[in-house]
């Protein structure tokens, strides 16, 4: 599950700053968490926006919170809380040409952070029972990133919105 939404919008690089959630929390939570199928553990982001909403499930559903860097978002170093506007056009169109094994910023390559979060939630799929993750959209998108097809991380996940990750077919469960 993606976080709600953060009190910085999309026009800012904002990948492992750790930022507040937006003053419409309590409502997106509660949007969030209306719906939501039942599972055995609940593991979170430590960053706030993430954290913050999986501590409120957790204590909803009576579980344990487990936080875990590794399902963290993509650490873009110098980009970070810059607007995408001021950062310099050719340091975007190197990241964009060798978009995953570029490291402009001097944070992660898209690769080492789709690894590093694909280990993560493998590690959570060996488990029995259901695992509610509650992370970022960037790690959503690793998730479903087959070999080196970019275009895998276009896609769009919406704050708060539930993806089902079914191991046995690599895809989602058709939960969107």
């Amino acid at each position: 599950m993606r976080h709600t939404r953060p009190v910085l919008g999309s026009d800012y690089c904002y990948g492992s700053l750790d930022i507040a959630v937006a003053e419409s929390f309590e409502a997106d939570a509660e949007a969030a968490i209306a719906n939501l199928p039942a599972f055995e553990r609940i593991v979170s982001s430590p960053l706030r926006r993430a954290r913050q909403l999986a501590e409120q499930i957790a204590k909803r559903r009576q579980l344990v919170l487990s936080v875990d860097p590794r399902v963290s978002e993509m650490d873009f170093a110098a980009w970070e809380g810059r607007p995408w506007s001021a950062i310099p056009r050719e340091a975007l169109d190197a990241w964009a040409a060798d978009f995953l094994d570029a490291r402009p910023h001097g944070g992660e390559s898209v690769r080492m952070f789709a690894r590093r979060c694909r280990e993560a939630i493998n590690d959570y799929a060996d488990r029995k029972g259901d695992t509610l993750v509650v992370c970022h959209a960037g790690v959503v998108r690793a998730m479903f990133a087959r070999g080196d097809d970019t275009d895998d991380f276009k896609t769009s996940i919406g704050y708060g919105e539930l993806v089902v990750w079914n191991r046995e077919h690599d895809q989602p469960g058709g939960q969107r």
